[in-house]
């Protein structure tokens, strides 16, 4: 079971989860969407193709863009991020 915890609160927790270039994605399904807010910022990878990201609200503490996802993932990368969210910038990945 991996969890993704940020200020002590467990955002997302999952057995089903593909790890792609040190992030952990996580199920969308499986993600805490309530603690999750929009955020403006986009990036592109050269193979994964545009990311979103939300900022990860903690009891007292914020993870700017410390969530994100490629909702139309290119080719080469739709089977490991569709409809998955991965964390990073202060979001814990505990196994």
């Amino acid at each position: 079971m991996a969890r993704a915890v940020f200020a002590g609160s467990v955002i997302a927790e999952s057995d089903d989860v593909k790890v792609v270039e040190g992030i952990t994605y996580f199920r969308r399904a499986d993600v805490d969407l309530d603690a999750l807010t929009d955020s403006p910022t986009t990036t592109r990878c050269f193979w994964k193709g545009k990311a979103r990201y939300w900022h990860v609200d903690g009891a007292d503490d914020v993870a700017l863009d410390a969530a994100f996802a490629y909702e139309q993932p290119w080719p080469l990368a739709r089977r490991l991020v569709t409809d998955r969210i991965g964390f990073w910038r202060g979001v814990e990945i505990e196994r």
